[in-house]
């Protein structure tokens, strides 16, 4: 779902975005209006441990929504309606203002800059492949795939593998999109795909559900153009709510600095690594690579 992008992709990218651009969407309710109501909507795509809602509970859960909890009560906003969505539907939904914010953790990458605005990163976190029990292929990276035109990939909709398989070279006759996690494991358990492609993070937690599937041991993160494909992952807000971006970004600024902050992450699998690297980029520096 989540990664920095190469150089070389950068002005496809954009062009490709510029096409998603809805006219005329609707506007979003500003930090004002959210303050003064004391109600905000945020999104989640139900992906553990980025930003779910727990079925037990009926609580939103995870890294995303841990944060941004704290940040919109320092804003003196008392209610949160969370609204579960597909992946592919978060941008789109804050175009049409079926919400205000995104706590999925949305890697910061250029084309999806294009068309929202983001906060200062959260979260940072490498990639991963489920595969079979017991790694028939050998599978160890995305690179494979373009090694072995035989071999087949399932990706998310929506989600930023698509890019790195492209940028490395794999065919779209290897791609298998599925609507959302939920179907990776099946995808991958029946073999209509050899393996699937999401953030480490992502493939861990789907391994943990089933005895079919396993996390491809020995994994190597992508090197496109020389680049290591890591992710930075953020809150998203419709283009015009600077305010409201603004006013998360000062929160998050503070509350990164606390060992709260810290807890909240590294208790859903973040490891040292990736919450110290959280404060490697900025979004800027994201939105231009």
């Amino acid at each position: 779902m989540h990664a920095t992008i190469s150089k070389a992709l950068k002005t496809t990218l954009l062009a490709s975005a510029a096409a998603l651009v809805v006219a005329g969407a609707a506007q979003a309710a500003s930090l004002e209006e959210i303050q003064e109501s004391g109600s905000i909507r945020i999104a989640v795509a139900n992906e553990i441990p980025y930003g779910y809602i727990d079925p037990v509970s009926g609580e939103a859960m995870g890294a995303g929504p841990d944060v941004a909890k704290h940040i919109v009560e320092e804003l003196g906003v008392t209610d949160i309606e969370w609204i579960t969505t597909d992946f592919s539907s978060l941008i789109p939904g804050l175009q049409a203002d079926r919400f205000d914010m995104v706590a999925a953790e949305m890697a910061i990458i250029p084309t999806r800059c294009a068309t929202v605005i983001y906060s200062e990163p959260n979260t940072s976190y490498g990639e991963g492949l489920l595969v079979p029990a017991g790694n028939p292929e050998g599978l160890s990276g995305y690179a494979d795939f373009a090694e072995n035109s035989d071999l087949t990939v399932a990706i998310m909709a929506g989600a930023n593998q698509l890019d790195m398989m492209q940028a490395l070279g794999v065919s779209e006759d290897q791609l298998v999109t599925i609507s959302s996690n939920a179907d990776a494991i099946s995808t991958v358990a029946t073999g209509r795909a050899n393996a699937y492609a999401a953030t480490g993070l992502t493939a861990s937690e789907l391994a943990g559900q089933s005895d079919d599937v396993e996390v491809a041991e020995g994994f190597t993160d992508p090197v496109i153009d020389g680049t290591e494909q890591r992710s930075w992952g953020g809150f998203v807000f419709a283009q015009g709510n600077e305010d409201l971006r603004d006013a998360v970004n000062e929160v998050l600024a503070e509350y990164k600095q606390t060992d709260e902050w810290l807890a909240s992450v590294s208790g859903y699998g973040f490891t040292d690594a990736d919450t110290s690297r959280s404060f490697d980029m900025t979004t800027e520096e994201l939105c231009t690579e």
